[in-house]
């Protein structure tokens, strides 16, 4: 049976295929059912997904910077003046 990704060099394989067009890869070098995808460069199945955030992000989240007193004032206007403007 013809894999859709080479299990060797990770390429594409055309339905019915003899072999592999990237690396030649056939059923005698990779396609078997006990051939692993060693060659890939996928994770293990114990990979720390959270380690790996934390390692290339930082332990803390950003804290967001910017005007957020500039919006609560622009609020706070803009309903001061929907009052003026509705009730004089």
């Amino acid at each position: 049976m013809t894999p859709e990704i080479c299990p060797h060099c990770g390429a594409g394989v055309p339905p019915k295929a003899k072999a592999c067009p990237q690396c030649g890869a056939d059923e005698l070098t990779g396609w078997s059912d006990s051939a692993h995808a060693s060659n890939l460069g996928l994770p293990d199945e114990d990979f720390d997904y959270a380690g790996f955030v934390q390692a290339e992000f930082g332990a803390t989240s950003p804290k967001p910077r910017g005007l957020h007193w500039f919006w609560w004032l622009t609020a706070l206007l803009l309903i001061l003046l929907f009052l003026v403007f509705c009730f004089h």
